[in-house]
């Protein structure tokens, strides 16, 4: 399994628009985080988990060859924007399987009705096959994932595990039944978004203290915001077996 990220950043990126804050000025890439998603191949299938307003950019960077799924993990905007820019993936290859929570696929459906509309389509739109994810595992060509949930804020989100590796962003909380799912994981990523305690996300202290309790033998930090600091500052702080993801960082995994 490859694993790409494709996006590091928190709602907003890094730069933010208008900032002068140090690390939206760094000069070094890792400082530099397009919002978040990943990229997974595996076993001849090609994911994307989130599709948020840089995806056109991130797919020009990535340049894979197909997409045979989206899946989301809720309806956010900076999960969910790009959905448009799936059409040359459309266009090369025919229908696209999204997979979402039955409340995101409404809130799919609303904000870009004439994709889903069953009136007469407007020419160019993409056709997209519905899937919804229920909290039980489901598969993509034979391939089994597994949905894990947390809240974010007060609102119900997915993260996935595929094999040996597991994705979890935008999180605050977890169920004791939903960390079980969570064992024996070869790498977790998690979201981090800044030191300070926040309302609907893990800060660094309880993303590392989530990380100690699962154990994993290794553990990344994603959806981060400038207020985490300089990246190459940070890692010098980090657990052996933790690290600071980065835009186009790839891992591989054997699973």
């Amino acid at each position: 399994m490859k694993i790409t990220f494709l996006g590091t950043g928190t709602s907003q990126g890094i730069p933010v628009i208008g900032s002068t804050h140090p690390v939206c000025l760094s000069a070094n890439s890792k400082d530099k985080r397009l919002r978040v998603s990943i990229l997974v191949e595996w076993k001849d299938n090609t994911f994307v988990v989130d599709c948020g307003p840089d995806f056109r950019q991130q797919m020009l960077r990535a340049n894979p060859e197909r997409i045979d799924a989206v899946i989301f993990t809720h309806e956010h905007a900076d999960h969910t924007a790009g959905l448009d820019d799936i059409r040359p993936f459309f266009f090369k290859q025919g229908d696209i399987d999204i997979y979402a929570h039955n409340r995101v696929l409404g809130q799919l459906q609303q904000r870009f009705e004439y994709i889903f509309t069953s009136e007469i389509k407007y020419p160019g739109v993409p056709n997209l096959i519905q899937n919804e994810v229920k909290n039980e595992p489901f598969t993509i060509n034979n391939l089994e994932i597994i949905p894990i949930e947390g809240l974010h804020y007060k609102l119900p989100v997915f993260g996935y595990r595929f094999g040996n590796f597991a994705y979890l962003t935008d999180m605050k909380t977890i169920a004791e039944a939903e960390m079980l799912k969570l064992q024996n994981l070869d790498v977790l990523v998690i979201n981090a978004l800044r030191e300070k305690e926040h309302i609907s996300h893990f800060n660094l202290d309880e993303a590392l203290a989530m990380i100690s309790k699962l154990k994993p033998k290794k553990a990344y930090l994603t959806h981060i915001s400038h207020y985490l600091g300089f990246h190459d500052e940070v890692q010098q702080k980090l657990p052996k077996n933790v690290f600071l993801a980065y835009d186009e960082l790839t891992i591989n995994i054997s699973n």
